[in-house]
């Protein structure tokens, strides 16, 4: 029997509108909103809030993977952070990405309704992943990563490397490019200048043929420029999405969907009318 996940991308796709995927943290360090979520009920809120203002898909994390001081935990935490929540959060009736480096949490969520994965370290960390992604037929975000940022080097090209190592390990695992996702990760392992050339040149990763998602929500980058704490950066992070939309992106991953959908929507509109 076919795998109902095998129809999720092509569906979300098929939509005539640019993706937003809605952010929820069930982590205690979060860089924007850590602690905010941890509690099952205000989980559950924030997830039917994100819904209610036009989220496509909901991320959920259980583990933060901020670029700069997260604390890595256990499966078996992670696990029990989502356990409470996920059932009921999968109930509301939008795709679910579960947003984990472990291929175990990834299976349990699978498990339990979840129906996107989502590897911040694109395939390169966990041998199981791939694997896990291919046999259960479930689309998969693959990102770009670095253990730190070198400001010495030609990112795009590193960018590129990766994505062709990481589409590689999808191939050997049996993994259909069909089922995957790139983000370029703006903000993980690059300087803010160096997010800021993967968002301008965001249009040469169009030669892997695969959707792109943007995640540059109150990302530090925007302190770069205007200096800010992360609540103060929707504005930097609406024209940073919007940018990344002509430049190709499919799927934007936001904290704030209320206001990206509606900057999305006015910037079709008015397109409409050229």
């Amino acid at each position: 029997m076919r795998d109902a996940r095998h129809d999720i991308l092509p569906a979300l796709l098929a939509k005539p509108h640019v993706l937003v995927m809605g952010v929820l943290n069930i982590t205690p360090d979060s860089f924007s909103d850590g602690g905010e979520f941890l509690d099952p009920a205000a989980a559950l809120v924030q997830a039917e809030r994100l819904v209610a203002d036009g989220a496509d898909i909901l991320d959920i994390g259980a583990e933060s993977t901020r670029p700069y001081g997260a604390k890595p935990i256990s499966a078996n935490e992670e696990m029990a952070r989502l356990a409470p929540i996920l059932p009921a959060i999968v109930r509301l009736g939008v795709p679910i990405s579960i947003d984990t480096m472990k291929a175990d949490v990834a299976a349990w969520a699978l498990d339990q309704g979840a129906a996107v994965l989502n590897d911040v370290w694109g395939l390169h960390r966990d041998p199981a992943m791939a694997k896990l992604a291919a046999g259960r037929g479930a689309p998969i975000v693959v990102m770009h990563n670095r253990d730190e940022a070198d400001p010495a080097i030609d990112i795009m090209k590193d960018i590129a490397v990766f994505f062709e190592r990481s589409l590689a390990i999808a191939d050997t695992a049996g993994l259909s490019r069909d089922s995957i996702v790139l983000d370029p990760g703006i903000g993980f392992g690059k300087t803010p200048e160096q997010s800021m050339i993967a968002l301008a040149r965001l249009g040469e990763l169009s030669q892997f043929g695969r959707p792109i998602l943007v995640g540059a929500s109150r990302k530090r980058f925007i302190a770069s420029v205007s200096p800010s704490e992360p609540r103060q950066r929707i504005g930097g992070s609406l024209a940073a999405h919007l940018l990344a939309v002509q430049n190709g992106a499919r799927i934007i991953r936001a904290h704030d969907v209320f206001e990206t959908v509606q900057a999305l929507r006015v910037t079709a509109a008015i397109g409409d009318k050229r």
